[in-house]
C-alpha cells in the first residue's frame, strides 16, 4: 500500500467520522427542539388553564 492509498484511507474514515458526527448532532438538535416545543406547549396549557379558572371564579 503506497503512501497515497494511505491518506486516501485515512481521508475516507475522516470523513465518515464527520458524517457520523453530524448525524448524531442533528438527532440531537431535533430531540432538544422537539422538547423545547412540548415544554412550550405545557406551558401554554397551563396559561389557559389558569385562565379559564379565573374566568370561571369571575362568572362565579
Amino acid at each position: 500500500m503506497g503512501i497515497k492509498d494511505q491518506f486516501q484511507d485515512k481521508a475516507e474514515q475522516l470523513k465518515e467520522q464527520a458524517q457520523r458526527a453530524g448525524a448524531g448532532a442533528q438527532e440531537e438538535a431535533d430531540e432538544r427542539r422537539q422538547q423545547a416545543q412540548d415544554r412550550a406547549r405545557q406551558g401554554q396549557q397551563q396559561a389557559q388553564d389558569a385562565a379559564d379558572d379565573a374566568q370561571d371564579r369571575f362568572e362565579s
